[in-house]
């Protein structure tokens, strides 16, 4: 009998995801099979492709084949073409510079005379308001971006009408029930994309020789070069089994029927890969039933689909699924891009970030529009903060980067808080940002905290921006205490990013005009910095999508696809008529976000005529002043950060008297700040920071009131409650 092949997995990102950082899936798993002495390496086939196709040799290739093809060119096409010996001159240099490899070119692209310009250097006008005067490499680092979609434009108009540098191909996968459009694509020949990234995908076997190869689809755009990967495979490495997984299986293919999809692979796995690939590797050695499998699907022997779910195992817990290994990825070949002049997209797209999760699942999971039916929101788990930041340092030592996205549903803030007073006790410099739900725990010291941490930007759902909404689609906020956190988020000096819904079941027209008023005013008055407006869509796995009677809205499909099954169009009788207000909306939003057009009537933004809003023009402003102060408690914590404070007492005569005068004097990174206090009123605080500090364990309100009461008889709470709070608390004292 044949001894069963120790297994060596190689992890693929497929084109296309992100130009600026590598998606974290193969890492996680990776890092994962580190712990298990599993062999496994990685590749992001989207930048290599980038990398291969943006250059001076690409684009000759490209050039060269569009030159042979007898394409018909419109006027922007052909301009490209005509200056192709300025594309093949610039886009070495221009590559180099978005790679941090030629900083000093920022200067030249600045001029206006070194890029060829096209189509979408249309779009350009001033771009003082974004970049300054001084922003020169940020605003080169936006020109290029627009450079390379010229680019963009020239391959989809001719060799490649599925070209997209994150959407690749995503009209065939999004909201795909039949499989037939994917499955005709992938029949046709290769497109001129497809035979670059064949090419790498063989160089890359060749290297790493493996047995099983692990395809992330994390998104739509994903699929089918992923698929066109497993399509070779199986035709000149048959010896080489295929896995697909990622957040696009996990989400659309959970009911997966068609047996055409195995021509390109082997099996589809869902939820966590940890313990599905692992079972996978399992088999394939001979150590598992296939029917003892976790969550996976394959063919039979009669070739019909069976969903193979027999095993009791559960998945693995955070703490135990290692650090992620970013190994194999070139991560000096990332582009740093500026697609638009969006604070918050240009996090997104700008830098490389080491991805983590804070934890597993949301802690929320009631949110009726979200797919909280699904394992990998509804399985709430969260990791310890000494554990996070050892990952963090790991991650540090291994990349080379100090930059961190963390990538949850929704960050928990207890969490939050002990991860930001670990960076701070390890005296760490690290930036970091993270998607949050606006809730009344992140109060304004908590948020400074998070700061003084590294902290530098969050995204949040805003939503719908309407009260009786926000409780329909049980987000657990008001529009109030939406605000408040924003405001605490942007005093502290951290960028706020507000996801806004339109659309939403039974949203009349009335209550979207008041949430563009909303809008508008938390811009005007700076609560908020960024935002973007996307309407509503009902997935098949969330609480609308499995009860849309309840919701008053019909689904129009019947029956379920043997492909994907996830977007479920719908008919919302009692609302609005959505789309219509998706132009003026998103126009609106933009021009707050440049910090103009405050002034301007709602109805200005749309071509026909819109309800007045009812909401009163100084609602927010109103609602700031009239939040209510967080509540000290026994339970909560008190956190010093800064140095140890001097004290000084001076005796002085006065009118034939001794007075005595006391100040506690804090010596700050910029200056030094006095504090007036009595002798015994500064050995009190001095006492209280030094228990207190943030290298020690964080101390509650109950315990220190119990300490001084038992050692001094003294009652903190006046001090705590009194005028000098405010002053402590600008040296670095926090009440968390």
């Amino acid at each position: 009998m044949m001894r069963p092949v120790q297994q060596s997995v190689f992890l693929v990102t497929p084109p296309f995801t992100q130009l600026n950082t590598p998606y974290p899936a193969t890492a996680y798993l990776k890092g994962f099979l580190n712990t298990k002495d599993i062999e496994s390496h990685q590749a992001d086939l989207g930048i290599l492709v980038i990398n291969e196709l943006f250059s001076a040799k690409g684009l000759e290739s490209l050039f060269t084949e569009i030159e042979a093809g007898g394409y018909v060119l419109d006027g922007n096409i052909a301009r490209i073409m005509t200056l192709k010996e300025d594309y093949l001159h610039t886009i070495d240099p221009v590559i180099a510079f978005l790679q941090d490899r030629n900083p000093t070119l920022s200067y030249a692209i600045c001029t206006g005379n070194y890029l060829p310009e096209a189509g979408r250097f249309e779009q350009v006008a001033d771009l003082e308001w974004a970049f300054g005067t001084l922003g020169i490499r940020d605003k080169a680092r936006h020109l290029a971006t627009l450079y390379l979609e010229d680019i963009s434009d020239l391959i989809i108009a001719t060799v490649d009408p599925l070209f997209g540098f994150s959407r690749y191909a995503e009209r065939l996968a999004s909201s795909a029930r039949s499989f037939d459009d994917l499955y005709n694509a992938l029949k046709a020949p290769p497109t001129f994309t497809d035979r670059i990234l064949l090419r790498i995908l063989e160089e890359q076997l060749a290297l790493y020789k493996p047995t099983l190869m692990g395809l992330s689809a994390p998104f739509p755009g994903n699929l089918y070069s992923g698929l066109r990967c497993g399509q070779y495979i199986k035709q000149h490495h048959p010896e080489i089994k295929i896995c697909l997984g990622g957040g696009y299986a996990n989400t659309e293919l959970r009911s997966l029927s068609d047996a055409r999809v195995f021509e390109f692979l082997d099996y589809v796995t869902l939820d966590d890969g940890e313990a599905t690939v692992l079972h996978l590797i399992e088999m394939l050695e001979g150590k598992r039933d296939i029917h003892f499998l976790k969550r996976t699907f394959a063919l039979d022997e009669e070739g019909v689909v069976q969903y193979y779910n027999g095993t009791i195992a559960g998945d693995y817990k955070q703490a135990d699924v290692g650090t992620p290994d970013y190994g194999d990825l070139p991560l000096d070949r990332y582009l740093s891009v500026i697609e638009v002049a969006n604070p918050m997209h240009r996090l997104w797209s700008d830098g490389r970030w080491n991805k983590l999760t804070l934890a597993h699942g949301c802690y929320w999971g009631k949110c009726t529009f979200c797919d909280i039916s699904l394992d990998y929101i509804k399985n709430y788990e969260a990791t310890t903060a000494v554990v996070l930041v050892d990952r963090m340092e790991q991650l540090i030592s291994e990349t080379g980067q100090h930059g961190f996205h963390f990538v949850d549903e929704a960050a928990p803030p207890a969490l939050m808080r002990e991860v930001a007073l670990e960076i701070l006790r390890r005296k760490l410099t690290i930036t970091w940002w993270t998607n949050i739900r606006f809730e009344k725990s992140f109060t304004p010291d908590l948020c400074r905290l998070l700061a003084a941490s590294g902290c530098i930007a969050v995204s949040g759902g805003l939503e719908v921006a309407s009260d009786r909404l926000l409780q329909l689609i049980k987000k657990g906020v008001t529009v109030a205490q939406v605000a408040k956190v924003a405001d605490s988020f942007t005093e502290a000096g951290i960028m706020v990013h507000a996801y806004l819904m339109y659309g939403f079941p039974t949203q009349t027209e009335q209550e979207t005009i008041d949430s563009l008023e909303v809008v508008r005013q938390l811009f005007e008055l700076n609560v908020v910095q960024s935002g973007f407006w996307h309407q509503f869509a009902m997935t098949a796995h969330s609480p609308v999508g499995m009860n849309p009677e309840l919701f008053k809205v019909k689904n129009v499909l019947e029956g379920v696809g043997a492909f994907a099954n996830n977007d479920l169009p719908h008919i919302d009788e009692t609302g609005a008529d959505h789309s219509r207000y998706a132009g003026g909306l998103k126009k609106a939003l933009y021009n707050y976000m440049h910090g103009i057009c405050f002034d301007f009537p709602l109805q200005d933004w749309f071509d026909f005529r819109v309800k007045r809003p009812t909401i009163a023009p100084d609602y927010i402003e109103r609602s700031l002043a009239e939040a209510p102060e967080p509540p000290l408690r026994p339970s909560t914590k008190i956190v010093w950060t800064g140095k140890p404070p001097q004290l000084e007492v001076n005796h002085q005569k006065h009118k034939g008297k001794i007075v005595t005068r006391a100040q506690l004097v804090f010596q700050q990174k910029r200056s030094a700040l006095e504090l007036n206090v009595t002798p015994a009123e500064g050995k009190l605080i001095q006492e209280l920071l030094e228990r207190c500090h943030v290298s020690n364990q964080a101390m509650t309100v109950g315990a220190l009131q119990d300490h001084f009461m038992q050692n001094h008889h003294t009652d903190i709470m006046p001090l705590l409650e009194g005028p000098t709070i405010k002053d402590l608390k600008e040296m670095g004292l926090y009440i968390l």
